[in-house]
């Protein structure tokens, strides 16, 4: 009974001691977002989840940012590049999601489950046009980063190389949104012309 008591008192203290991590900042939600070898739904959602999360918090002190800012332009086209990343990794999530319900071909094999694909491209299609909502926003971050150019921030080369894309127009996410979309309809229109006949 005594080691009992011992061990419970033990295991108390232990408790008390690992409290858990706050997370107030950007930053914070953004080490949340992780990719998976095998990304199933409910991991997008997930990372949705978090990024949206991050996209709606406060920054941290720049003394914690994920590069050195050594002043007040660097700080402003640290967050104009970090918010334009953001919005990027929101599109491609649900661009991810929107592909695991897509049905890129309609095989005329799969008439007997005609409603069920039918559901799973309104599915497709809802992720896809909420991607699309994002593609304003990302622009608008990167054009701002855009006039501070010349100003480098290293440890997010990676950030800066987005932005440049974007006002290249060698990354168009509207472009290849609208084109899923297309395509979608088309596959959509072929399971709606399928009947009992089709099989």
């Amino acid at each position: 009974m005594k080691r009992f008591t011992i061990v419970l008192v033990f295991l108390s203290l232990t408790l008390l001691i690992c409290d858990a991590f706050p997370v107030y900042y950007k930053e914070q939600y953004y080490k949340l977002f992780h990719i998976h070898y095998i990304q199933y739904p409910d991991d997008t959602i997930e990372n949705i989840y978090w990024l949206e999360k991050a996209r709606n918090a406060d920054f941290c002190n720049p003394l914690y940012a994920l590069a050195k800012i050594p002043d007040e332009k660097h700080w402003e086209k640290y967050r104009y590049l970090f918010n334009m990343h953001i919005e990027l990794k929101l599109i491609e999530q649900h661009m991810y999601l929107g592909s695991k319900y897509d049905k890129q071909v309609a095989y005329f094999y799969n008439a007997p489950w005609k409603k069920e694909n039918l559901e799973s491209l309104q599915i497709a299609e809802t992720a896809y046009r909420a991607a699309l909502a994002y593609w304003k926003t990302a622009v608008e971050w990167s054009q701002k980063a855009e006039k501070l150019r010349f100003i480098h921030l290293p440890e997010i080369q990676y950030w800066e190389d987005e932005s440049y894309r974007i006002s290249q127009g060698e990354l168009n996410y509207a472009r290849i949104i609208e084109r899923e979309l297309e395509r979608l309809q088309k596959v959509r229109a072929a399971f709606m012309a399928m009947d009992e006949n089709s099989y």
